[in-house]
């Protein structure tokens, strides 16, 4: 019996013996900012980190802090909570701050509406506009669209992207849906984004407004704006300064003029325009582009305040920061499209992101410390089973030798 006692013990200490610590992981490096001004509204409800999608692009953009090539000169500091300077050619991501943390888009979200639809829809095609595209948020931005009027595709996106109309985002949306309207526009964006690799990204409605469940990050943002820098529509259409919207005599409404709400154009050599935002919820957010010298950035933002700074002034001082940097600088790269090396995550809304949801759940536990309790039961079970073979065999001898066994 000495031999059971002794391979119990041992299969017990096994089993009770405390995991290794794991290795400790390192602090972010906080990102350069302001003093915060006075706290804004609650935080959004968004999903919990998920280490395989915070990991695209590159391991090292998974951090909710500082990101940076080596031995470059520190980023200026800006009011967003997280923010990205990408190549808008190479796709080489310049540096960033909680490039992956989640963030609520405000009216950024119409660029995904202009990646979605631009290639579906006809510039010259006429829309007539619906009581349902006008049903928006009192007091949001809009162009001034009126119902029956018919306007073209064109006249549309430049109203979207001057003037960020809010009624024009449901009626791009319901046109390039189809049959399910707004419903299949929106569906349409989440394929969209889906398929750019911006898996962070959550529609929930096309001009951008809060709605429950809807979401993205700095590194998506890049991603779609990158899409849209690549039509030749919406190039033009973003660097228009001033456009025109016409007459509707049926109705009764004079023509106007719209001009451009991306300061970034007027006071910035090179801009390429690009897409401004706010609400009470998001805060401002903004992407905008610019060429020097042949090299064309891109920088998003999300969540900043206006402390010394407007959102595209914050915009402004990191282009320039990206610009000062080498050609070869990068920590990591903005996908192309179908190429995410990342499993593809479920296409449903993750549950904390919708009202009620637990935004503060712990992330999903790693495969470690499963694999490690696995393999002490498993070696647990294997001395076991040896113990029980040993004295099987000490029985043996004993009965053999013809007297009792202890």
């Amino acid at each position: 019996m000495r031999v059971r006692a002794l391979v119990v013990a041992v299969a017990t200490a096994l089993m009770t013996t405390p995991l290794p610590a794991t290795a400790a992981v390192a602090a972010p490096v906080p990102c350069p900012r302001p003093a915060p001004p006075a706290p804004g509204p609650s935080s959004p409800v968004t999903p919990s980190p998920d280490p395989v999608q915070r990991a695209v692009g590159g391991a090292r953009l998974a951090t909710q802090g500082l990101v940076v090539p080596s031995a470059v000169p520190r980023p200026p500091k800006v009011a967003a909570t997280s923010w990205l300077v990408a190549d808008l050619d190479t796709g080489a991501v310049l540096g960033g701050c909680g490039p992956h943390e989640y963030a609520t888009p405000a009216s950024v979200q119409k660029l995904l509406l202009a990646a979605t639809m631009l290639p579906r829809l006809d510039p010259y095609d006429m829309v007539t506009v619906t009581a349902g595209d006008l049903d928006i948020e009192p007091g949001s931005s809009a162009v001034g669209l009126v119902e029956g009027g018919r306007y073209r595709v064109e006249t549309l996106w430049l109203g979207l992207l001057l003037r960020s109309g809010n009624e024009v985002a449901n009626a791009l949306a319901r046109v390039g849906g189809g049959p399910d309207g707004v419903a299949g526009g929106l569906r349409a964006m989440n394929e969209q984004a889906r398929a750019l690799g911006a898996y962070q990204t959550h529609a929930a409605t096309p001009s951008g407004l809060d709605g429950p469940g809807q979401f993205t990050s700095a590194y998506d943002l890049a991603l779609i704006a990158r899409a849209c820098f690549a039509d030749e529509h919406f190039r033009r259409y973003a660097t228009t300064r001033e456009a025109t919207v016409p007459p509707q005599p049926r109705q009764g409404a004079k023509g106007f003029t719209i001009d451009n709400d991306n300061q970034l154009l007027y006071h910035y050599p090179g801009a390429l325009g690009g897409k401004t935002g706010y609400t009470d919820l998001a805060r401002h957010t903004y992407v905008g582009a610019a060429e020097r010298n042949g090299r064309r950035l891109v920088v998003t933002l999300l969540g900043a305040d206006v402390v010394d700074k407007r959102g595209w002034e914050q915009g402004a001082a990191l282009l320039d920061w990206g610009f000062a940097l080498p050609r070869d600088a990068s920590v990591g790269v903005l996908v192309s499209p179908g190429t995410a090396t990342s499993a593809v995550p479920s296409a449903s809304v993750p549950p904390q992101a919708l009202p009620g949801g637990a935004a503060g759940e712990p992330a999903p536990r790693t495969l470690g410390a499963p694999l490690r309790w696995t393999s002490l039961a498993v070696l647990a079970v294997g001395v076991t089973l040896l113990a029980g073979a040993l004295v099987a065999r000490h029985r043996r001898r004993a009965a053999h030798r013809g007297r009792p066994a202890r």
